[in-house]
């Protein structure tokens, strides 16, 4: 019963929490005070807000929104789909999570993913879609037209772990292919002065909706630096990513960017990240954004909650997140709380909730446990001399892991002391 508890009073803490400040009132005053002191530092940029598809460039939520999107090159759950599509081919686990996000007024988002791997190979699939009310009157207050204004993004990924074993974990190359799609519902003639009737003009939504292809690439990989604590995992990742490449939307283009990431996990309770971003206008590279950063932290506070915190920070403006997630055996609740002033004039507040269902790993953790204790028995044997009982372990090691790379080692140590005693006794029978 304790167990149970002590994550259900976890759960309440982190709601009360986001319940707390989402209630602070950050006045008109305040944020004007923030904008102005960045504005000092970064300048105005004069060609945000730009690019088509806004969906694009809010996060569905997780464990990457609570690091302010600071995420390329940790990438180590399911939120990696959005950040570096390198990441499902190193992912232990395989997810399927579900996301909500609201954001500006009545707007929403809502996403789904899924995300495995084969070995080197990893795969996932996932969408979001955004959508808010859509309502227009006349000039007498009648409603003229309704709907919804949508849009939704849908993604397919695969990515593959090369030159992968035991001392190093391998250059994971991974792809996105995306489709995109903007739905306008028709509006009145409203801007025609003239010939005003408040009338649908039929057609005129379709005009204004798109639809779009597009493709992220991915570039990650992991190895050992000041890691001050022991395990086989690496505890420093660098990554490349470029997202959102492909042609313009009704001549607007989209929100591609190329990002740099590194994070860093000193002690195994504590991760650090770094992701630096480069805005990159396909249609005219002179009216680019001005590049950003973000930063993130993580922190495994007990084995099932974990606590997180953010700053992304643009030309004047920054975005702060702060979440938790309790963790359970088959499922997971990410929570998240934002401070948006990078959307609009006044600051924004919003709350994002997403739940991880934990599938299993394919059964690599059993193997690798496995193949560890076989080794270890093939050490004690050798340590004492028994070198056929030790090639034996290290043979069955290799067929658990075969790329169990100190297994091999110590058969081919074996394999050359034989050979050089066999050399020895062939010397002695011909009376050297």
């Amino acid at each position: 019963m304790k167990k149970c508890g002590t994550p259900l009073l976890s759960m309440v803490f982190l709601i009360c929490l986001v319940n707390t400040l989402g209630a602070i009132d950050f006045s008109e005053d305040s944020y004007g005070s923030i904008t102005d002191y960045l504005k000092d530092i970064y300048g105005i940029d004069d060609n945000a807000g730009l690019t088509a598809f806004p969906v694009l460039n809010v996060p569905l939520g997780g464990r990457a929104e609570g690091m302010a999107g600071s995420f390329s090159a940790v990438s180590d759950d399911i939120s990696f789909l959005e950040w570096n599509p390198a990441g499902s081919s190193m992912l232990a686990k395989t997810e399927l999570a579900l996301f909500h996000n609201n954001w500006i007024a009545d707007t929403k988002i809502e996403g789904a993913a899924f995300a495995s791997r084969l070995k080197d190979f990893g795969f996932a699939a996932g969408g979001k879609w955004l959508y808010t009310p859509f309502t227009e009157y006349n000039i007498y207050g009648e409603r003229a037209s309704k709907g919804y204004y949508s849009e939704a993004v849908g993604v397919l990924n695969g990515s593959y772990n090369f030159l992968s074993g035991y001392y190093f974990t391998g250059i994971s190359l991974g792809i996105n292919l995306k489709g995109a799609f903007r739905f306008v519902p028709d509006y009145s003639d409203a801007d025609d002065q003239e010939n005003h009737t408040g009338s649908l003009i039929s057609g005129s939504g379709a005009s204004q909706s798109a639809a779009m292809a597009m493709a992220d690439i991915g570039v990650l990989t992991r190895i050992n630096f000041l890691k001050f604590y022991n395990s086989r995992e690496r505890n420093l990742s660098f990554a490349l990513t470029a997202r959102n490449l492909g042609p313009p939307a009704l001549d607007d283009p989209l929100p591609t960017v190329a990002v740099a990431g590194l994070s860093w996990k000193p002690l195994r309770p504590i991760l650090l990240s770094f992701d630096y971003s480069i805005p990159m206008n396909l249609v005219n590279p002179d009216l680019s954004e001005k590049p950003y950063w973000a930063v993130g932290l993580s922190a495994q506070v007990t084995e099932f909650l974990s606590m997180r915190a953010g700053l992304l920070t643009k030309s004047g403006s920054v975005r702060v997140t702060v979440g938790s997630a309790v963790e359970l055996k088959k499922f997971s609740i990410d929570l998240n709380y934002t401070l948006d002033l990078l959307t609009q004039f006044t600051p924004m507040n919003r709350i994002s909730l997403g739940v991880r269902f934990n599938l299993g790993d394919q059964g690599r953790k059993a193997r690798e446990e496995e193949a560890e204790a076989l080794y270890i028995r093939g050490l004690s044997a050798y340590s004492r001399g028994e070198t056929v009982e030790a090639r034996y372990y290290w043979e069955e090691t290799l067929k658990v892991d075969p790329r169990f790379e100190p297994a091999s080692e110590g058969i081919s140590l074996i394999i050359h002391s034989k050979d050089l005693m066999d050399r020895i006794d062939e010397m002695q029978s011909l009376g050297f």
